[in-house]
């Protein structure tokens, strides 16, 4: 009896032992090739299975024109966008793990040359109209790009503060960016100044705001694939809490920069004006400026988010449900932080620019001072 049992506890081990090395996982082998649409054998509309919705449905005949099978003539049944002979594409060759067998399908269209396109006019545009300042500007960016791909990024991913390491970076851009396009003067040293203190206080409300408001960072999908890809060591609020620090940049630059260049045009034009006035009277063009920029900011994010407006907007869910989504929350944070920003920066670079660029007293002519502030006087109440 205590044999048959021992061999039946055997038998078990033995079993489990098979079944676990069965579950193995083995991938499939995968690789993204070029290819090009030789013929369009079929064409149609279907339905796709479980609804109503219509799509496209095409059989094509591909060449593969790289990769391990290069020069292969295969079929594909393609149901994701509609291709012409003649058109080349990135196509998916998978093979299964198990029975070697081979599966081809459309992944995206071979867009390089089109945006290759696109950014050398982009730079043509910027040279011939913007001249050695439009150059510099280029300068600018790039060194910006080179920040974020090899500080931004690579801090992130070694596991250090999101929040430090996107403060760090979006100094290092303010400070190089701004002498790279501006040169090296008092004008553009104001302006750093009042965006490094906008930056820093912007990024304590920007923490308080996705701490209050509990967001996760998880309302994309890249997120939650970068999370399984990092196993879990990344902390998404702060990359949350990152990417609005650094998208709001680009705002405060053209704010920042705007009202230093505008106080120090008013001190050349009226030398002898003391610095309250030109305080006065560059906030005024401040407060036009916020009221452009804040619209601008506003809907380009609401743009940016259309098809996803547009899908919320077609289901019968209660609007402050919909709000209180994590999706929608972001981007309301993410708004709001930017205009914040954006309107702090007018007063906060002001104040630098004026005690940086205009002496503290001056020798003053009230009788013109006079004559001034009521010929402005007499502009803004036409206006």
């Amino acid at each position: 009896m205590k044999a048959l049992i021992i061999a039946g506890i055997i038998c078990i081990l033995s079993a489990h032992g098979i079944t676990t090395h069965a579950q193995e996982l083995v991938l499939d082998a995968q690789e993204t090739v070029k290819a090009r649409v030789i013929e369009v054998l079929e064409a149609k509309t279907r339905v796709v299975p479980g609804t109503d919705t219509k799509t496209d449905f095409q059989t094509l005949r591909a060449e593969m024109l790289d990769g391990t099978k290069a020069g292969a003539i295969v079929t594909i049944d393609n149901d994701f966008l509609t291709l012409e002979e003649g058109d080349t594409f990135y196509l998916l060759h998978t093979t299964h793990a198990i029975d070697g067998r081979e599966f081809y399908s459309v992944l995206e269209p071979y867009r390089t040359p089109w945006l290759a396109v696109f950014v050398t006019l982009f730079i043509l545009c910027v040279l011939i109209f913007g001249g050695w300042q439009g150059a510099r500007g280029l300068i600018s960016l790039g060194a910006s790009l080179l920040f974020i791909f090899y500080l931004l990024l690579p801090g992130m991913l070694a596991g250090y503060s999101p929040i430090l390491v996107s403060l760090m970076v979006a100094s290092l851009i303010i400070i190089l960016g701004s002498y790279i396009t501006h040169g090296f003067n008092k004008t553009t040293t104001a302006a750093v100044f009042g965006m490094l203190i906008t930056i820093l206080i912007t990024g304590v409300l920007a923490y308080v705001a996705v701490n209050v408001t509990k967001l996760t960072g998880f309302a994309s999908e890249e997120a939650v694939y970068l999370n399984f890809n990092t196993r879990g060591a990344l902390n998404f609020s702060g990359l949350l809490l990152g990417g609005i620090l650094i998208g709001l940049l680009g705002v405060l630059y053209d704010a920042a920069i705007s009202q230093a260049i505008s106080v120090e045009e008013l001190h050349r034009v009226g030398p002898h004006l003391p610095r309250r006035f030109i305080l006065k009277r560059a906030m005024r063009i401040g407060r036009e400026h916020i009221g452009a920029l804040v619209d601008t900011l506003a809907i380009a994010y609401v743009g940016a988010a259309l098809p996803l407006l547009l899908l919320f907007y077609a289901s019968d869910t209660p609007i402050l449900l919909t709000l209180n989504r994590e999706i929608f929350a972001v981007e309301i944070v993410r708004t709001m932080i930017g205009g914040i920003g954006l309107m702090l920066t007018v007063p906060i670079t002001t104040l630098v620019a004026a005690w940086m660029l205009t002496p503290k007293t001056v020798a003053t002519d009230l009788t013109n001072i006079q004559k001034e502030r009521e010929a402005v006087e007499h502009v803004e109440h036409h206006h």
